[in-house]
């Protein structure tokens, strides 16, 4: 492809957007930019330092030694999020963490840090950025704008099976506990609540496989760029 766009994919809390956020950016050769890491790194760090996120002054100072930076895995090709030079995108995506992250990020002083940066990521677009906001507060004139969406029960099945890998003494009841309480949060929060962009082409997985919907994301994509065609990367 010639000319690159700006990709967003907003949605609910395990639709697979991180999934078909990075096969889209490879087969396009885009750069692969996980918003919700960058939420998960800084409330790990508030988690190991006792933080108080509470206290709008307690956080601006925690907010001045946090360092976030996307290296990529010369093995998996994959970017990885590394917190003040520590690779921690394995420790971010604990049932610890999830629990509190919504919380952390519907704070105004972690959101207007993370989505500069975001921001700043996407001047030079070939990206795709997944997350709750992207497509409304990062980039509301992304070219590309998806909206992911599945029921219920079958999010939790996907949650469940992710974490029970890392976890085996994790419960469905823990998992659904958990995402509706991010559900609730994500949607009602103050700052950047999650919800469709007008714009949004919405992409329900609840009965496709991830091959399948990659296709219709790449069919979208040659419908955004005129005269476009797409080859594996």
């Amino acid at each position: 492809m010639q000319q690159k766009i700006i990709i967003t994919i907003d949605g609910w809390s395990s639709c697979g957007k991180s999934t078909l956020a990075k096969q889209l950016a490879r087969e396009l050769g885009y750069i692969y930019i996980d918003s919700g890491a960058m939420y998960r790194a800084i409330t790990l760090y508030f988690l190991r330092n006792h933080v108080d996120w509470t206290h709008p002054e307690i956080v601006h100072e925690a907010m001045q030694h946090i360092r976030l930076t996307f290296m990529s895995n010369h093995k998996s090709g994959q970017s990885e999020m590394h917190l003040n030079g520590e690779n921690v995108e394995y420790v971010i995506r604990d049932l610890v963490v999830a629990e509190k992250v919504s919380e952390v990020a519907a704070i105004r002083e972690v959101r207007e840090f993370a989505v500069k940066q975001q921001q700043e990521m996407g001047k030079n677009k070939g990206i795709v950025m997944d997350g709750r906001d992207i497509g409304t507060v990062v980039f509301p004139h992304a070219e590309l704008k998806i909206f992911m969406t599945a029921e219920n029960e079958i999010r939790v099945k996907r949650r469940f099976q992710e974490l029970y890998e890392k976890n085996p003494n994790i419960t469905m009841e823990e998992v659904r506990a958990n995402l509706e309480m991010r559900d609730y949060i994500d949607s009602h929060r103050e700052v950047s609540p999650l919800r469709q962009a007008d714009d949004a082409l919405v992409l329900d997985n609840t009965n496709l496989t991830i091959k399948e919907q990659l296709e219709i994301a790449k069919k979208w994509v040659v419908e955004r760029v005129p005269g476009s065609t797409i080859t594996n990367h």
